[in-house]
Order: C-alpha cells, then sequence, then structure tokens
C-alpha cells in the first residue's frame, strides 16, 4: 500500500467533514434540486453554497447539468459507495473485535 499514492477518498472524507455540505447531500437524497432551491434554507450566501457545491462536484459526490434556465444538482452515488464500502470493512473488523473481547469477558466471569 502506497500511502503517498493518490486516492479518490481523501476530497469525499474532506468534503464529508463539513456539517453543511453533509446537510447539502442529505436534501439531495430526495433527488435531484436546482441550486436555488437547494440553497434556500440555508443560512449563508451564495458564493459560499457554490464554494461547497464545488468542493462536493469536485470530490466526486454530486453532478451538475443545466435544464434550461435552471443549474441542477444530484447525488452521483458512485463515490458515497466507495466511502460506505470503506466505512463498512472497518465496522466489521471492529464489531468482530468487540464480539472477542465479550467472548473473552464472559469465560473471565467464572475465574477467581
Amino acid at each position: 500500500m502506497n500511502l503517498h499514492a493518490p486516492d479518490s477518498l481523501s476530497p469525499a472524507f474532506g468534503a464529508l467533514a463539513d456539517p453543511t455540505r453533509r446537510a447539502i447531500l442529505e436534501r439531495l437524497w430526495n433527488g435531484e434540486i436546482s441550486v436555488g432551491d437547494l440553497a434556500a434554507p440555508f443560512a449563508i450566501s451564495a458564493p459560499a453554497v457554490s464554494r461547497h457545491l464545488k468542493v462536493l462536484e469536485e470530490a466526486g459526490l454530486i453532478a451538475r447539468r443545466i435544464d434550461k434556465q435552471r443549474r441542477m444538482i444530484r447525488i452521483d452515488p458512485a463515490r458515497l459507495h466507495e466511502v460506505s464500502d470503506w466505512v463498512n470493512n472497518y465496522r466489521k473488523f471492529w464489531e468482530g473485535q468487540l464480539d472477542s473481547l465479550g467472548a473473552y469477558l464472559e469465560k473471565q466471569k467464572g475465574k477467581p
């Protein structure tokens, strides 16, 4: 494993580290939406929303398209699947570790 090789997960995790960007993704779970409608509930400026969208797009988490006069945004699921797969591998590892610890503690109950 080359620790200095570029990877696709680092930008995704960097993008997901921000709560506003996570909230933007949550709004997109219901489907494609215009940038204006997406930005409406956020108490931040339009340029700030654009910067968040740029980070999400560069991380491969969203895709944009133009529909007549509207800029539309949708989740791009491929990168989210990669993130989910990575997290699930570690979840399985830690669940196994906790199961082993539980079994060990059960064995220790009967010992003085």
